[in-house]
């Protein structure tokens, strides 16, 4: 048997319109962990959808080979029979259900024909051990953190006793710490013989558990490296095809008057009355400015901003004030029409309508303004859409294409596309960046520095440290629902941030 548990040689695959893998070679050593990194739309996940069953044999060409042998795989089945298992960015766990029928859902223990619970839950608890978690089998999934679900969602792959483990974006909703328990996760496996790839635009988890690196880029394979050999410089240069100066184009803020000013907003939880998700939280922001918003997860800064934006019921104090205008309404639309615009961090399930097209995205928050009384005028709304697709370079064969279709790259510009053509004063960006590769990041960067020379004000909510310090203007640090902390961009640290998100004063 040789080195390589896994070669794909010459794998291309079309769609209408795309040729999205073209002559793509991939090599995988048994044993190792092996990062595949490449911008948006590289054609990472199409080729990992090949391998994994989703796209089966004859909807593309080249061969899979496992240990020496050619696959044909008809489905996910045939795949997981020959020992692969795909961890996808968004969890496909039934919440409903308690971790043990989670982890045995469609891989269930049966002795003729009947469901042996007693073994499974054994089982599961051998497993849970495995990963790393102190739970029992009957805890509902739905009662679970991001982090937990995500290392049963590895269980899950354990139990089918694989032999290639595949993990896509798996820290894009983590925390630090449960990213961290993460990757010592992966580097026991590896020492247990478990092979990973490992896909990833947070380049420091790349550099940290890596053994060899294959660069996709517009649907080709570019280079495989030792990761030894690579540094962060270097690879970012391989994947966009040119040299980034700097990541984090901060420019100098020229600033106007106070467009937002938030007084004493506090918010209850809607279904436990007594509790404050928000607590007399106070801020402004000023026109030509980026006002970082950094926190732990379940700090309450999405809470925050989504209540502003109408969310969370009636049940909340306090006053909101646009240019000098105190803004009695909560209803969304009004807050749409005096210029509030908010892109949420869930862009799947806030953002975008995935089975409708790019054009029809774009103009869903502006119906009103290329509307004649009832009559959208179509060309206004195509003229608009492909404006939008020109500015941000939103890589696609036509604005009729199903954003659905799209990577999460250019998904996340047709939103911030959305939210441009309401033409707001104030641009509420939620994890603009979650989940995109550092080419894509750059550019939405530079569309922030063009709205601040616009004077349109920026609020950023991130959890990715680096960006918060690389972008902002001022930064605000949040915990348990309040406002902790305040720094400038020059007095700013992560250590000084840490220490606010955990509570300090």
């Amino acid at each position: 048997m040789s080195d390589y548990i896994l070669k794909m040689k010459s794998i291309t695959k079309e769609f209408p319109g795309v040729k999205a893998l073209d002559n793509v070679n991939l090599e995988v050593r048994r044993g190792e962990i092996h990062a595949l990194v490449g911008e948006n739309g590289a054609g990472k996940s199409t080729l990992m959808k090949i391998l994994s069953g989703v796209y089966p044999y004859g909807t593309y060409s080249g061969d899979i080979i496992i240990n020496d042998n050619i696959q044909k795989f008809n489905g996910i089945k045939d795949s997981e029979q020959a020992g692969i298992a795909i961890i996808y960015q968004e969890l496909t766990m039934v919440k409903q259900m308690n971790i043990c029928e989670n982890i045995f859902l469609g891989n269930e223990m049966a002795r003729r024909g009947i469901i042996d619970w007693e073994l499974a839950f054994i089982e599961t608890k051998k497993i849970l051990q495995e990963v790393g978690l102190n739970l029992s089998p009957a805890t509902a999934v739905m009662n679970l953190g991001i982090g937990q679900q995500q290392l049963i969602e590895i269980a899950k792959a354990i139990a089918k006793k694989t032999d290639l483990l595949i993990l896509d974006e798996p820290t894009s909703a983590l925390t630090e710490a449960e990213t961290a328990n993460l990757l010592e996760l992966l580097k026991k496996f590896k020492s247990k013989g478990i092979t990973c790839i490992y896909i990833s635009h947070k380049l420091k988890e790349i550099f940290e558990i890596a053994d060899r690196i294959t660069v996709l880029r517009d649907g080709m394979s570019i280079t495989t490296q030792e990761a030894r050999d690579l540094n962060e410089n270097k690879l970012i240069t391989l994947m966009v095809g040119r040299e980034l100066t700097q990541r984090f184009p901060r420019i100098e803020p020229q600033l106007g008057e106070v467009t937002m000013e938030v007084r004493n907003w506090t918010v209850y939880d809607p279904l436990l009355p007594e509790k404050k998700i928000i607590d007399d939280v106070s801020f402004t922001v000023r026109k030509g400015e980026i006002l970082g918003i950094a926190g732990l997860m379940g700090a309450g800064r999405t809470e925050l901003f989504m209540s502003l934006m109408g969310y969370y019921g009636s049940n909340i104090s306090g006053e909101l004030w646009i240019e000098g205008e105190r803004l009695e309404s909560r209803d969304s639309k009004d807050l749409i029409r005096k210029g509030i615009s908010y892109l949420s961090e869930d862009r799947k399930g806030n953002g975008l309508i995935l089975g409708q097209d790019i054009m029809k995205n774009i103009s869903l928050a502006s119906l009103d303004s290329i509307s004649n009384k009832t009559v959208i005028d179509e060309n206004a709304e195509i003229i608009k859409a492909e404006g939008y697709v020109s500015a941000l370079n939103i890589k696609t064969p036509s604005i009729e294409q199903l954003v659905g279709n799209l990577s999460g790259g250019n998904q996340q510009k047709v939103v911030l596309g959305k939210w441009l053509m309401t033409e707001p004063k104030i641009l509420i960006l939620d994890e603009p960046t979650r989940g995109i590769d550092v080419g894509a990041k750059f550019e939405i960067y530079n569309v922030m520095n063009r709205l601040l020379e616009e004077g349109v004000c920026i609020i950023m909510i991130s959890s990715e440290l680096p960006e918060v310090l690389g972008m902002s203007h001022r930064i605000l640090v949040m915990h348990e629902g309040a406002i902790k902390g305040e720094l400038s961009c020059k007095d700013a640290t992560q250590e000084k941030i840490i220490y606010y998100a955990t509570g300090g004063m």
